[in-house]
């Protein structure tokens, strides 16, 4: 990808005898909400760290808009907002002295936005930040970055403490700053927020990429979930190529089938004389996990 908004290309952090990231290769493009997902400890939050020049990587090289993280830091963080999934605020600030200090900060943004993302988060800008549990923490750094023009947003674990309503006004705002043409990272090991959400997704394990590409992508490597219901008998199934773990039941069947031998299975099916078939793709979870047995 020549356009890469993000790039990292081989990088390395060791801490000690300790190997956090082995040659992480990763390219984000303009407008892509990239999702990375993987257990704590696999190196999500190092790999931002790098990004933002909190950390220095060991090898390699990591590029925002075409500018090295750690030689141009400064002028890159102009462009950029991150959130990270633990947030420590000033506790005799409020709320909005907080997000209003953040925005002046980044020199830009719109003070109308920030009243109506206020109000979609449900937040009390008045209180004093000691007072806030930690979702309303992680309700002032959402806001702040929301409000600011960036034109790349870095979030860690960015729902941290929020409730299920919270998660879905943050959804929403992703996907507004996407569709202007932003670029979005999110490191998460939340999978139903990655599945929602995402265009593409990387699966990190012990400082490696070990899988990447849209979610249509990588469920092809995985098998569906079947659930048949015929008139016929089905005892046929367990002799067809590319069906697994076979349960046969009065009247249907459970299984998973691979995807390259639908066709003769979906055939057989027909002649045994189907009424219902449900066919169920893996979810991101499934995927996961296959990347994290044994």
């Amino acid at each position: 990808m020549t356009d890469s908004t993000i790039s990292l290309t081989g990088i390395v952090k060791n801490f000690g005898r300790v190997r956090a990231l082995d040659g992480v290769d990763l390219q984000v493009g303009p407008g892509q909400i990239y999702g990375l997902i993987g257990p704590n400890g696999a190196g999500k939050s190092t790999m931002i760290r790098i990004l933002l020049a909190i950390l220095r990587s060991d090898a390699g090289h990591a590029t925002i808009f075409g500018q090295d993280v750690w030689k141009q830091a400064v002028d890159i963080h102009r462009r950029v907002s991150y959130v990270p999934g633990e947030v420590n605020l000033w506790p005799n600030l409020t709320g909005g002295e907080v997000i209003d200090l953040f925005v002046r900060l980044k020199k830009s943004g719109d003070s109308r936005y920030r009243e109506e993302l206020v109000s979609r988060f449900d937040f009390d800008p008045t209180k004093k930040c000691g007072t806030y549990s930690k979702g309303n923490r992680q309700k002032v750094a959402l806001i702040a970055a929301f409000s600011t023009d960036a034109d790349v947003y870095i979030l860690d674990e960015p729902t941290s403490g929020l409730d299920p309503l919270m998660e879905m006004v943050f959804r929403e705002c992703v996907r507004e700053v996407a569709a202007q043409g932003k670029t979005v990272l999110l490191s998460s090991h939340i999978l139903s927020e990655v599945e929602h959400l995402c265009d593409r997704v990387s699966i990190i394990r012990q400082g490696r990429i070990v899988d990447s590409g849209t979610l249509a992508e990588m469920r092809h490597l995985t098998r569906n979930q079947v659930l048949v219901e015929a008139t016929g008998a089905l005892d046929g199934l367990a002799g067809l190529d590319g069906v697994h773990d076979l349960a046969l039941v009065p009247g249907g069947a459970e299984f998973h089938l691979d995807n390259d031998h639908t066709a003769s299975v979906m055939a057989y099916l027909a002649q045994a004389g189907a009424t219902r078939l449900v066919s169920t793709p893996p979810t991101l979870e499934e995927l996961f996990m296959s990347h994290y047995q044994g």
